[in-house]
């Protein structure tokens, strides 16, 4: 039997589809991308490094700043305290850590943020200036200039997730009663003003910009402690936290793009530093060779410190020799103390003890270079490299880092046998004085010129060598 259609039954029909193609793709829109985007459908941010750890005053710096991150991520343990975008290194500016340019607000303001595995919240510095014309753009963030600004209402889910000021209260029967937070680091600076909601406005892989609503973040409007207002925050406006917690930007981006974010960071030694990047998404369904040649290891949970990225180590070797260390050294006890952590706002690698000693004993029965007799800038192992640049690093020890899953974290000797002064290379490790608690630390220097990958969806970590500026 032949059916017949009416040509405005026909119309009525398309006109049908029309309408339930539209609405998949406003209800579900990964169901009408073509197969290219989502090939590349991922973020890709800058992260700046603008200090060359070219002379002993400025690794001096380093290690100060590093000594105080220290101490605040380790207090977080006895305190319990839960803590295509370019990503550019503050070293430059006296923080040591990297920085990334994140665009936040309708229309975008401009700012640059510290990348912080070790911490969740995603905060910016406010001003409430009505008339900002006398405001350096991105100095801070104006609230009042974007039409996106939205306060988390203090009963609302978001603002459960975050801690508050003393004495504050919510006031259930006003409309408009916003959630204050307070979020305390480690070494107990504090960043404090309104949880809220904003659009960020990020580039994609593709190049394409995508605008991402509904971002929760703290405006913050007074903010106190070394950390957070001393020279080594210079430049910044405020912290991008990457940590495991909710609240963190990985986690609620993450949701959205696959929950992985990964970073290649470049040789900041360089000057000028080139620029590294932060991507967050499923870089993998590119075919790049870093991903296919990638090694997994599981991460590692701390009840007491989950924020931060444990992995598992089993063994060190020095050029294929296994280095005796007790095992208990990288377990996690039940007080939360050991471990290692991959950390990216940490310049140094710092082993607890034994490990260090062991290690650091290793190394220097291997090297082939004259010893100086008297350190620079408190680092234990410094040589006399005055020989020629090729000889010389063939004649240093090759450091491998036996990890759960069967992954080998080889890094190259200059990523923890770094030039101080010319002529002079020292090993860029330093013993994690932990005073009975604290964990290891894998810190930014001995992770260059890696592709890391944080996959929280399938609980692992995976690196591969990389051309950072290729990817």
């Amino acid at each position: 039997m032949l059916l017949f259609f009416h040509p405005s039954g026909l119309c009525s029909s398309l006109l049908l589809l029309v309408i339930i193609f539209f609405s998949l793709c406003l209800f579900a829109p990964a169901k009408c991308q073509s197969s290219e985007s989502k090939r590349t459908n991922y973020l890709k941010l800058k992260l700046l490094h603008r200090r060359a750890l070219s002379s002993p005053f400025h690794i001096e710096e380093a290690i100060d700043d590093d000594s105080t991150r220290l101490l605040s991520l380790f207090a977080t343990l006895s305190a319990n305290i839960t803590l295509k975008a370019p990503v550019v290194s503050g070293a430059s500016l006296g923080s040591g850590q990297y920085l990334v340019d994140f665009r936040i607000g309708t229309p975008p303001q401009k700012l640059l943020l510290v990348a912080d595995t070790g911490s969740d919240l995603v905060w910016v510095r406010c001003s409430a200036c009505r008339d900002c014309s006398r405001h350096r753009a991105g100095s801070a963030f104006f609230p009042r200039h974007s039409a996106s600004f939205a306060p988390n209402h203090c009963y609302s889910p978001a603002c459960s997730l975050v801690a508050h000021p003393p004495h504050s209260r919510c006031n259930h029967t006003r409309l408009h009663s916003s959630c204050l937070y307070e979020y305390t680091y480690g070494d107990r600076s504090v960043s404090s003003g309104i949880f809220s909601r904003e659009t960020a406005t990020l580039n994609t892989s593709s190049g394409d910009l995508v605008h991402l609503r509904n971002i929760s973040y703290g405006c913050g409007f007074r903010a106190s402690g070394a950390s957070l207002t001393g020279p080594r925050f210079a430049g910044a406006n405020g912290v991008m936290g990457l940590g495991r917690g909710p609240i963190s930007f990985a986690s609620q981006v993450g949701s959205r793009f696959g929950n992985k974010f990964s970073y290649c960071l470049m040789d900041y030694t360089i000057s000028p530093s080139p620029t590294s990047f932060l991507l967050l998404g499923d870089a993998q369904q590119r075919n790049m060779a870093p991903l296919q040649n990638m090694s997994f290891t599981p991460l590692r949970s701390n009840p007491l410190s989950p924020t931060f990225y444990y992995v598992g180590i089993r063994r060190v070797s020095v050029d294929g020799a296994v280095l005796a260390i007790d095992p208990s050294v990288w377990a996690i006890d039940d007080f939360g103390n050991g471990g290692t952590v991959v950390d990216s706002g940490t310049t140094l690698s710092f082993f607890l003890d034994p490990a260090y000693t062991e290690i650091l004993r290793a190394l220097e029965r291997k090297v082939k270079l004259p010893r100086l007799e008297r350190g620079v800038a408190s680092l234990d192992l410094c040589l006399n490299a005055s020989a020629d640049e090729g000889t010389a690093r063939a004649r240093l020890p090759r450091l491998t880092f036996h990890m759960d899953g069967g992954a080998v974290f080889s890094p190259p000797v200059r990523n923890y046998f770094i030039e101080v002064a010319p002529g002079v290379k020292c090993l860029a490790m330093r013993r994690a004085e932990a005073g009975g608690s604290g964990f290891s630390v894998i810190g930014n220097l001995m992770q260059q010129g890696f592709l890391f990958m944080f996959d929280t969806e399938r609980s692992r970590v995976g690196f591969s060598p990389a051309v950072c500026d290729a990817l």
